[in-house]
């Protein structure tokens, strides 16, 4: 498992308790795009110790979730729970070696002793009790922790890419436990022994991680003593997505899952993708960067230092522009899904090139194509249903006169036909294009009227304005 000499290696490590939200997508990205500009390895490690929380169905959805943005990965996923016995190989070679230790302290001498930390306003952490102690001083056959020996003196300084110089005094590290009493590894422990044997060379994630840094770095410091080989990573930790409003990202700013974005909002995952690409990292003015520009261009040295602010706005222009660039054919399989078994992908296919013009998501397309399905009589909303009075009905009447001379059912031979009938009624365009929209859509905007006479054809568009119009001489 372990990385071929001198080759980039990142990883993303979710844990399955949730789904996969967009700082997690962002991580994902950033660690896939490092591997593939540096010509690397791109891993992916699901993190799913904590069997209480975990489950199979995040598990789906965050893979689910990866493969629509588009981020493959080199190796088949890592599942750390499967991984107990050599994290457990590990802990014992540091108790072994002197590294770690057996601490026999039970959860009611622990809790008293944080309790005393609290009353004088210590920080909180393992005095040590049990570091230097024989074991022989415990109760025969009694429950015991491994904890590993940090060192207590000096610093510790990590030369992170995204951070700079970070050093922490060693003093501030307590003992933590590696393996539990019951023999189940923390994750303090898996994480580095996971990294290790992944050949992780660069550990990307969020900033909420740099403590956890100095708390790893003891474990691959004595690791290396005890067998070699094994090299501190290069950290780079990102600063964490805010919501508009600076405030930590939350719900209400649309920290909700991948499969919101694609499900809920119509966001196409190239849109998302450019999207999250940009928040914390750019590239001069450039707004709008395809997968293959932003292989070429990320590095590291791109990100900030400081937290990126998530715009849903953003995103939705930013998904009208995809929308435009767009596959007709592509867009009018995932609108045709949307609308059902009546939708006709060839018809969709025809018509995306007016329907794609102002539309900011996939769901404004399959609204915006509803008429091309619509059945009789048609459905109008309240505002369509204004423009249909008498005398709009009249005009279409005389509209459908107009249009039935015409042989010639094309955009330019109707908008001919019909600019011809306005000068003869001495009438603006619009007189005739509102109630005919309302007659042909049952809706006060859609495509350029004459784009929908062409996509509905001769006899549909005339059957719907026939459905509508009244002949003067009725009146």
């Amino acid at each position: 498992m372990a990385s071929d000499s001198g080759k980039v290696v990142t990883r993303f490590a979710p844990s399955p308790t949730g789904f996969l939200h967009i700082g997690g997508a962002r991580t994902a990205l950033f660690n896939w795009l490092f591997a593939r500009h540096h010509g690397g390895k791109a891993l992916l490690r699901i993190e799913d110790t904590d069997r209480k929380r975990s489950t199979q169905e995040a598990i789906d959805a965050i893979i689910e979730g990866l493969d629509w943005l588009g981020l493959d990965y080199d190796e088949a996923p890592v599942f750390q729970s499967q991984r107990a016995g050599r994290h457990a190989e590990v802990a014992q070679k540091l108790l072994d070696t002197g590294h770690a230790y057996r601490c026999y302290a039970t959860p009611e001498e622990l809790e008293q002793m944080r309790a005393e930390q609290r009353a004088a306003k210590q920080p909180m952490r393992y005095d040590g009790r049990w570091r230097d102690r024989d074991p022989s001083e415990a109760p025969e056959g009694a429950p015991f922790a491994v904890r590993l020996k940090t060192p207590t003196e000096g610093e510790a300084t990590i030369q992170d890419l995204v951070q700079g110089s970070v050093s922490v005094r060693n003093e501030e590290i307590d003992d933590y436990i590696i393996l539990r009493a019951d023999g189940t590894p923390t994750y303090m422990l898996a994480v580095v022994v996971d990294d290790h044997d992944m050949g992780c060379t660069h550990i990307i994630r969020g900033d909420d991680h740099l403590n956890n840094a100095f708390r790893q770095l003891p474990i691959y410091h004595a690791m290396d003593k005890i067998e070699g080989g094994w090299p501190e990573p290069t950290y780079a930790h990102v600063p964490l997505i805010h919501g508009s409003d600076g405030a930590k990202l939350s719900k209400r700013h649309g920290a909700v899952g991948v499969e919101a974005y694609r499900d809920e909002m119509g966001i196409l995952p190239d849109a998302l993708f450019n999207y999250l690409l940009r928040l914390g990292w750019g590239h001069g003015d450039t707004e709008e960067i395809s997968r293959q520009q932003a292989i070429k261009l990320f590095d590291i040295d791109g990100v900030g230092k400081s937290p990126s602010r998530f715009d849903l706005k953003k995103l939705e222009n930013l998904n009208g522009h995809y929308i435009r660039e767009a596959d007709d054919g592509a867009l009018a399989k995932l609108v045709a899904t949307e609308i059902g078994n009546k939708a006709d992908a060839a018809l969709l296919t025809q018509a995306m090139p007016v329907l794609k013009t102002r539309a900011k998501n996939i769901h404004e397309l399959a609204e915006g194509a509803g008429f091309l399905f619509a059945e009789s009589p048609i459905e109008m909303t309240e505002k369509a249903a204004k423009l249909l009075t008498d005398e709009g009905r009249e005009r279409l009447s005389l509209v459908s006169q107009q249009l039935r001379t015409e042989n010639d059912w094309t955009i330019e031979a109707l908008e001919a036909s019909t600019k011809a009938l306005a000068e003869k009624l001495e009438l603006g365009l619009g007189k005739l294009a509102q109630p005919m929209r309302a007659a042909l859509t049952g809706t006060t905007t859609s495509p350029g009227i004459f784009d929908v006479l062409v996509l509905l054809g001769r006899d549909e568009a005339l059957a719907r304005i026939d459905a509508q119009a009244v002949s003067p001489e009725h009146d």
